[in-house]
């Protein structure tokens, strides 16, 4: 069984801003090698439509080799978009669904052969409130930027979690690996 995993980068302050990230070589090569180990990312609208600029990258490489493949790795893993509004996806390797159901994330965990990441603040949320995050990936920016999107709006739920390791980056980023306790969920 996969293991379904909320990935994010958020600033020390707990926002999510991807441009007050630093996006240096060590940060792509972290990320582009967890999408080549990845069946599937799933997105919301917002993020995936902010992700679709790597389409350009593939398209038109830059000559730097860390942000070239984090492009390709992005554009070769498999994508589920939820969205309310969005019509169409032409993204490859893209599925477009409207709404989130807790007994099909369940099935594509027991199919998928590799890890399933997470990659939207709102889905983020909203599978952690479902219970079928298994892992949650956060990558702390030493950046503080005082306003912005926070990582986990709208949670109104107590989740316990439990670090199973870190990593530091060059840049300062530190990666905090958890995992939700026995007592996942708490009202």
């Amino acid at each position: 069984m996969a293991k379904l995993i909320a990935a994010m980068n958020m600033t020390l302050d707990g926002f999510c801003d991807h441009t007050a990230m630093i996006a240096d070589d060590e940060i792509h090569q972290h990320y582009s090698e967890l999408l080549r180990n990845a069946d599937t990312i799933i997105y919301g609208r917002i993020t995936y439509q902010l992700m679709e600029y790597w389409r350009s990258v593939v398209e038109n490489p830059t000559g730097n080799k860390s942000t070239d493949d984090f492009a390709e790795a992005i554009d070769y893993v498999s994508k589920i978009v939820y969205s309310r509004t969005l019509e169409s996806v032409d993204w490859k390797n893209t599925e477009l669904k409207r709404e989130i159901v807790k007994a099909e994330i369940l099935e594509l965990k027991q199919q998928a052969g590799n890890d399933i990441f997470v990659g939207s603040p709102s889905l983020i949320v909203a599978l952690g409130k479902l219970g079928v995050v298994d892992e949650y990936q956060i990558a702390v920016q030493p950046t503080v930027v005082g306003s912005g999107l926070p990582l986990f709006k709208n949670t109104t739920d107590r989740i316990d979690l439990k670090l199973l390791k870190t990593k530091t980056f060059g840049c300062g980023a530190i990666a905090l690996y958890y995992e939700p306790t026995e007592n996942r969920v708490h009202r």
